[in-house]
């Protein structure tokens, strides 16, 4: 009977799954791996998004793009990695803090939530409309037409199967809010030059004289 009990426990070491966390170990390496070769900003929206499609919430991470370009030691590596509840700010939240004025800059901001804290990096009018009103703000007259000049001023750029995707300019000017002299100069930097083509034109006729 002892040697059958012996037969059971060596056949019950033999069935048990693969050690959980050291399962969890190997794939946290490789995911840091390939974050490793990414520029911060993607690593957070890559973050987001995984966060989003498993329905789990993401810290947030600060605007300094240094926090996400940190290696862990490898000593930390096999360290469970966990996402924190309730770090990312609610639409209502995130609009109060950046406070813009205007229609054109309401878009920008709302963009900018949802192509960072909801995994939606390629929006339509109705997603923007949407999210406006769990937000909390006043309705857009035309949201259409906000959209269409939020794309003229360049806080947005045009994406993929008739969407619309937040422009590097529209970024950094929703990072910068609501610091409104910041804001304003990330705008004085990302203005064309005036006088461009003239330059251009006045060489050509010089060439060809």
């Amino acid at each position: 009977m002892q040697e059958n009990q012996n037969q059971q426990a060596t056949r019950n070491t033999r069935d048990r799954p693969p050690d959980r966390d050291a399962n969890e170990s190997l794939v946290l390496q490789r995911i840091i791996g390939e974050f490793t070769s990414l520029p911060p900003n993607s690593r957070r929206r890559m973050i987001e998004t995984v966060s989003t499609f498993f329905g789990l919430s993401s810290q947030r991470v600060g605007s300094d793009p240094s926090a996400l370009g940190e290696v862990r030691s490898p000593e930390t590596l096999s360290a469970p990695f966990r996402f924190s509840e309730g770090e990312a700010p609610t639409p209502k939240e995130f609009m109060h803090k950046k406070a813009p004025t205007t229609d054109v800059e309401r878009v920008a901001c709302l963009a900018y939530y949802l192509t960072h804290y909801r995994g939606t990096p390629h929006f339509k009018t109705k997603d923007i409309s949407d999210i406006n009103m769990e937000a909390a703000q006043r309705r857009f007259s035309n949201t259409a037409f906000s959209v269409v000049n939020a794309t003229n001023a360049g806080y947005l750029v045009p994406s993929v199967k008739g969407c619309k995707q937040l422009s590097s300019s529209g970024e950094q000017f929703v990072q910068a809010l609501p610091d409104r002299e910041a804001a304003r100069e990330v705008l004085d930097r990302l203005k064309p030059r005036r006088g461009g083509k003239r330059v251009r034109r006045k060489a050509a006729r010089t060439s060809n004289n």
